[in-house]
């Protein structure tokens, strides 16, 4: 590796958590918009990188999770392939994917949905429900630890911080 290159790497480390002890400014401002948006960007990637840590030695993925979070809070009801697809905003491929592993895992059973056969209705079985429980208890534990140092008003405005700034690159990325 150059020393050009890590240097590169270390100045960018400093700039993305710098803001610890100076909070940026607005993102209008320049410089600290700038490490703002790093910071976020370096944030959400150990999270990221955290949480796929945690579900690979049991479900499998962030993904995979989703699922069958959504499938248990169902109650047995079960969902269909195309509302997965629309609350994931993911393609159809990528959910018929996850739908088979999962199916295959035994975890999931999908069926002809009874009054329109277009459509396939998921539903947990037995051992995906045991499974889900299981690591809804287990990441409950780490969800906790993870949040204990901050305060529930925290939390609120870190959310509607985050959701602001969805909004903002949503906006921003429209011609």
């Amino acid at each position: 590796m150059s020393w050009a290159f890590e240097r590169r790497s270390s100045v960018l480390r400093d700039h993305a958590c710098s803001h610890e002890e100076n909070p940026p400014a607005p993102l209008g401002t320049g410089g600290a918009g700038l490490r703002t948006v790093f910071t976020l960007r370096a944030s959400a990637q150990h999270v990221d990188n955290a949480i796929s840590e945690w579900m690979a030695g049991s479900v499998g993925s962030v993904a995979r999770y989703q699922i069958l979070m959504a499938l248990w809070a169902s109650e047995g009801n079960g969902i269909s392939h195309k509302d997965i697809v629309a609350a994931m905003g993911v393609t159809r491929a990528t959910v018929s994917g996850l739908m088979a592993a999962l199916e295959r895992d035994g975890l999931v059973k999908s069926q002809i949905d009874g009054e329109d056969r277009r459509k396939l209705i998921a539903r947990l079985t037995a051992k995906g429900e045991a499974v889900i429980k299981k690591q809804h208890k287990v990441n409950m534990v780490r969800f906790r630890a993870a949040f204990a140092s901050f305060t529930s008003e925290e939390l609120a405005n870190l959310t509607s911080l985050l959701h602001r700034f969805r909004k903002v690159f949503a906006a921003a990325a429209e011609p």
